[in-house]
């Protein structure tokens, strides 16, 4: 993301101009744009202009409008890991004369605002409503009233140099892989294979003709739409010994093709067993030692730890792990918030007045020194957390659900026979 310019006064007031330049800024931007926020860009309409004689002329006029946001609509272009109001596109092509398949990814990442007109034009009214498609290297302003922390720090975050995906995986089956690209707030899928392996039998080679197809369709995919020279880490996963095998052919075939880049890379390359070889096993690959050590400084890598920690601490020790807004809540008004696990779709609310809550939480429990992690629903394991209502808490004391809500209950009541008693 490029900022291209900002100005924000001392109550909090203004503006901030972006470009986007790749699929993770329009998840930024989609998490930026509130309803009630005015945003301007660039836009193409649809004019019919009459001539003196009465014939109609119609033509498409690029102009800039600039809308009140009612609505926002993101599209993740490519298959994605989640489904945020989108659905992800894909389209399909076959391999060994239609004895295998792969879903590709199909454009890039989309998002559309739909609004009023609040600055009139030759060609749109006021008050008009208009849907604006936001498209990638075109500069979009977005004026807010108030300008949270957590907005800012989503502005600092995606315009940060050197930002972009650090994880590849490839989570396998036999006959079937997707090859993914994971970064800081994303986890997108490549591409999908699904290839038919029939069973082992007795004077048959059609199991080994199977499984040269897919190693063959899998490799060729892997050079095409992973870029293994500037990741991080690659990660091969799967249940059982396919892992070890698709290693094993990657290698086997860099060094028939005398493909002294992906040789160099070899180092990167991280063989993790996972219990199923679905996408979702990713969280279980972010767990692993292997990985971790690996990417400890990111931050999905710090949110699959910390996720994992709060689970088995609520398996454990459950009066240091509270979830749910209400109980968070009531662990934050005490202090007691060492951890705070929260997703982004909470910072999405349309009511201005829970997400100014969440944020406030959000600053208490920093300015108290606890740590807070804003997870994306982009990544399994933000997904994981919005199954447990999108909000939990690790505590740095064990505190009694039971007892604290007698306590407010009881505060409650007085402060009610207080207000009765004053009024009386």
């Amino acid at each position: 993301m490029r900022l291209i310019g900002k100005y924000i006064d001392k109550n909090k007031t203004g503006y901030v101009t972006l470009r986007p330049e790749d699929d993770e800024d329009m998840w930024h931007l989609y998490n930026l744009i509130q309803e009630g926020d005015e945003v301007r860009s660039a836009a193409v309409r649809r004019v019919q202009t009459v001539s003196n004689t009465g014939s109609t002329d119609s033509q498409r006029v690029r102009l800039h409008l600039t809308l009140q946001v009612t609505r926002t609509l993101f599209s993740a272009g490519s298959a994605s890991a989640s489904n945020t109001n989108s659905t992800a596109a894909s389209s399909t092509s076959s391999a060994g004369a239609g004895s295998s398949s792969s879903a590709i990814t199909g454009g890039g990442a989309t998002m559309h605002i739909t609004g009023r007109v609040t600055e009139e034009n030759h060609h749109v009214k006021m008050g008009a409503f208009h849907t604006l498609d936001i498209e990638m290297n075109r500069d979009v302003k977005i004026i807010k009233e108030e300008w949270d922390r957590v907005a800012l720090d989503r502005v600092d975050e995606a315009c940060a140099e050197g930002r972009g995906a650090e994880v590849g995986a490839i989570v396998c089956g036999e006959g079937t892989a997707a090859l993914c690209l994971l970064s800081e707030h994303m986890t997108t899928i490549r591409q999908r294979i699904d290839v038919p392996v029939p069973r082992k039998a007795a004077g048959s080679s059609s199991h080994d003709k199977g499984l040269e197809r897919f190693y063959s369709t899998l490799y060729t995919a892997f050079l095409r739409v992973i870029p293994f020279t500037t990741l991080k880490v690659i990660v091969i996963a799967s249940p059982g010994f396919v892992k070890d095998s698709v290693y094993e052919y990657i290698f086997a075939q860099a060094t028939k093709t005398n493909n002294k880049v992906l040789l160099q890379a070899r180092n990167k390359f991280v063989r993790v067993h996972v219990s199923s070889p679905h996408v979702h096993s990713l969280v279980e690959v972010l767990k692993s030692p292997e990985v971790a050590s690996q990417l400890k400084e990111t931050k999905f890598a710090r949110e699959g730890i910390m996720l994992d920690k709060f689970f088995k601490m609520l398996g454990q020790d459950e009066l240091r792990a509270w979830y749910g807004p209400d109980h968070v809540t009531l662990a934050a008004d005490r202090g007691a918030i060492g951890t705070l696990l929260i997703s982004d779709d909470l910072f999405r609310s349309s009511d201005p007045v829970k997400r100014k809550g969440y944020v406030e939480m959000a600053d208490g429990v920093r300015s108290r020194g606890g740590e807070v992690l804003i997870f994306s629903s982009m990544h399994e394991s933000g997904q994981q957390l919005n199954q447990l209502t999108g909000i939990a808490a690790i505590l740095t004391f064990p505190l009694d659900i039971d007892i604290v809500e007698e306590e407010e209950r009881q505060a409650k009541e007085e402060a009610e026979l207080a207000a009765a008693e004053e009024n009386g």
